[in-house]
């Protein structure tokens, strides 16, 4: 238990291991801009809107805008430590750096396996809604089109990052063009008004309505939370952004404040435009928006929203991709593994891990959608509970006094932050706890036998160097 609180020290290269001498760095090539329109396209407002909120309308009824903005409420305090943690730790590896750095080994390392659980799930998730969207113009297999969607993504993944922020943000244009359209026809043809978004009802079997208790809602947070989570691709891209102590903490929070209103307006706007509870419930986007306007608007939208998935699908593996590069540079596997994880491509791109998270996302669109949104749900929390653990501890020692963002109301934010999500944990479906613990389960007992024996060569969590200096005014 020791090394869950001992602070990660700085190793030399093992004599084992086939690396340079320094541990290679991603090539910082992106300002703000730039990384906000990559983590907004991760955040995939529109594609989220389109394939993840219609199952919370079918379990949370009108209750859905009001738990979206709870959740994004919560997310809040969730990015403050981000933003603090990853202007302390501005490393490829996100979240487990972070952890790893304050918390110690052990806590990063689950960290970095429940990260790998999201990365791995999120993707084919979205990217299983490319079928229904593009109903209007092909007919498709849900999850024959998920995989094309995957296997094009990760072909775009091993270009320059530049070329593919440019990319991803012409999409994600089109995507809030689409979420526009969906807030303006739900707006005007508004059928109930705000009262109705904290009527708490739900439509049930013969066209009644069953009340949607709290205990729902808190439930529902799981996945709420999920919605809105990929702000947190500003904290993977911080080694590849200029001058990481200024600009994660505003590309983070810049993200999660558009990716809240273009979300949650137009579900407000769904909410009141719904002709009934029923066709609430139902969840089917595209047939209001067919309704409200004419057949030529909803295959308009729908198309947009494709491209949003697709959009989402690139970001996703770039993503992805560095946070399997940034756990071989760091050593967290047999050298063979970490030598081919670790390699660049000829535009920069860790190569290798692009197609060890493309691949296999292909194939994860075979498996139960339900199955892949509770174990998402119950990761994604957890990583946040550990993640604000770390917060807590970020302040300690030589942390007191580095040069980083620091968030308002610490430690209170932290605290509060970690309260309320370990009590959604206890509120998650006992299969989803039990298959997400069972996996972390394997992962404590390949750090026990593998990891720990050769911390002095294993698992050795850095940080570039050429972000040690104090942030400009």
């Amino acid at each position: 238990m020791t090394d869950t609180l001992r602070p990660v020290e700085t190793a030399a290269a093992p004599p084992d291991v086939p690396a340079p001498p320094e541990p290679r760095t991603l090539k910082r090539s992106i300002g703000v801009v730039g990384g906000t329109l990559l983590t907004l396209s991760c955040v995939t407002p529109a594609s989220t809107l389109f394939v993840v909120v219609p199952d919370l309308f079918g379990s949370l009824g009108t209750a859905t805008a009001l738990t979206i903005a709870i959740g994004s409420v919560l997310c809040v305090a969730v990015a403050f430590c981000y933003s603090e943690l990853g202007t302390l730790v501005p490393s490829a590896g996100g979240e487990y750096a972070m952890v790893s750095t304050m918390a110690g080994r052990l806590a990063g390392w689950l960290v970095f396996v429940l990260s790998l659980l999201v990365v791995m799930i999120v993707p084919p998730v979205i990217a299983m809604g490319t079928a229904d969207y593009l109903e209007p113009v092909l007919h498709l297999d849900p999850s024959l089109a998920g995989a094309g969607v995957m296997l094009l993504a990760t072909l775009a993944g091993l270009l320059d990052l530049r070329a593919n922020a440019w990319i991803t943000g012409v999409f994600l244009v089109l995507e809030v063009i689409a979420a526009a359209v969906v807030a303006v026809l739900g707006f005007a043809h508004a059928e109930r008004g705000p009262g109705s978004l904290v009527s708490m009802e739900v439509g049930a079997t013969g066209g009644s309505a069953d009340p949607v208790t709290a205990m729902l809602v808190v439930s529902g947070l799981a996945i709420a939370l999920f919605i809105t989570q990929g702000f947190s691709t500003a904290v993977y891209l911080s080694e590849e952004l200029e001058n990481p102590r200024r600009n994660v903490a505003r590309t983070v929070l810049a993200t999660l404040a558009i990716s809240t209103v273009i979300i949650l307006v137009p579900v407000v706007a769904i909410t009141f435009g719904a002709s009934d509870l029923a066709e609430l419930t139902g969840g089917d986007i595209g047939a209001m928006v067919t309704a409200w306007s004419d057949s030529a608007v909803g295959t308009f939208v729908s198309l947009c929203v494709a491209l949003a998935i697709v959009n989402a699908g690139i970001v996703m593996v770039i993503q992805n991709s560095r946070v399997l590069f940034a756990s071989a540079r760091d050593r967290a596997w047999p050298a063979p593994v970490n030598g081919l994880l670790a390699r660049l491509g000829r535009f920069g791109s860790p190569w290798v891990a692009t197609l060890a998270v493309g691949v296999p996302g292909a194939a994860l669109c075979y498996v139960d959608l339900d199955t892949l949104y509770g174990v998402t749900g119950v990761s994604v929390t957890a990583m946040y509970l550990l993640v604000a653990v770390a917060a807590l501890l970020s302040r300690r020692g030589a942390h007191r006094h580095a040069h980083a963002w620091r968030m308002p109301l610490w430690p209170v934010v932290p605290v509060l932050l970690i309260a309320v999500l370990a009590y959604v944990l206890t509120q998650q479906e006992a299969s989803h706890l039990l298959l997400t613990g069972s996996i972390a389960a394997v992962a404590t007992l390949y750090w026990a036998l593998y990891l720990r024996p050769r911390r002095d060569t294993r698992w050795l969590v850095t940080v570039p160097q050429d972000v040690r200096e104090p942030a400009g005014p």
